[in-house]
């Protein structure tokens, strides 16, 4: 029997007109329903109402049993690396453009809203990384990500000269604009702009996408995702570089600095609507056809 939610937390992106009107769709269901409502800090100042309990994202995390998120899928992996420390559920309101992440529709919230708080949904574990800077031994800096870790030069289109060892073993050195290291959520983001295989959530794996690397030979490689994956930045690299987490986050890395990646202790606990099928969110947002004749 599925857990019923009682505390739910509101998250998006108020500045979106389009977000603002679901946020308050949202909110005015969930009240006259009579759930317990904690309204995202940016949220409750775009509302005007003094009676709302107001809580930032971490304390959201710690009181909620269900987070809602409004907005595209940067809004949900920003909620995301902060919600997963809690385990809370997590769904999403499409606002944004592809939505892989948010898969409600904002013209049908309150009818698969009533299927998700009848107990009729589907409950999927999403693995992050865990992403560190050392810099002689020591750790400088550090982050997680859902989707995919950047390693790339501060500059566009400079090259920068690394190697890759993966569990202490060598794999190879290259020359290239960076590596993408990404996991089965972030294989379907900027992994596959580089040209790395989809994988599907339910694999326990990582890959490791070249971003136009100085050679013909170099392929995309998938890898156990309980490696751990060390790279480290040569010294002869003269400028700064960086490693990115979502895209949001940047880490400074300098030349001789190791960048250490592996399995984050935390995993994201998706919420999905009972009709949910990746690979029908696969066919609607890569254009795929549905049959031949």
């Amino acid at each position: 029997m599925h857990e019923r939610f009682k505390t739910i937390g509101l998250i998006g992106k108020p500045d979106h007109q389009g977000a603002n009107e679901s946020l308050r769709a949202i909110y005015n269901y969930l009240t006259q329903n009579q759930y317990r409502v904690l309204i995202e800090q940016q949220v409750a100042a775009k509302f005007d109402d003094d009676n709302l309990e107001v809580l930032d994202i971490v304390g959201i995390g710690k009181v909620a049993d269900l987070a809602i998120v409004v907005g595209g899928d940067g809004n949900m992996l920003g909620a995301a690396r902060v919600l997963s420390r809690f385990n809370v559920g997590v769904v999403g309101v499409n606002r944004g453009n592809l939505g892989f992440l948010t898969d409600i529709h904002p013209d049908n919230i309150e009818a698969q809203l009533d299927d998700i708080f009848s107990g009729n949904y589907v409950t999927e574990q999403r693995f992050l990384l865990e992403v560190e800077v050392y810099r002689h031994d020591q750790l400088k800096s550090s982050n997680a990500a859902v989707n995919e870790a950047v390693v790339h030069h501060s500059e566009v289109a400079h090259m920068m000269e690394f190697e890759v060892h993966v569990d202490d073993q060598f794999v190879f050195s290259q020359r290239s604009d960076g590596l993408i290291i990404a996991t089965p959520t972030g294989s379907t983001a900027y992994s596959l702009s580089g040209g790395g295989p989809i994988l599907t959530p339910n694999l326990d794996a990582l890959t490791l996408v070249p971003m136009f690397p100085h050679t013909l030979s170099s392929r995309p490689l998938v890898l156990d995702a309980n490696s751990e994956i060390r790279l480290v930045i040569s010294q002869d690299n003269t400028e700064t570089l960086q490693v990115s987490c979502d895209g949001h986050v940047v880490l400074s890395v300098s030349p001789g600095d190791e960048i250490r990646i592996r399995k984050n202790p935390y995993t994201l606990r998706l919420i999905h609507p009972k009709s949910y099928n990746y690979f029908s969110v696969l066919r609607a947002k890569l254009g795929w056809g549905s049959k031949l004749y």
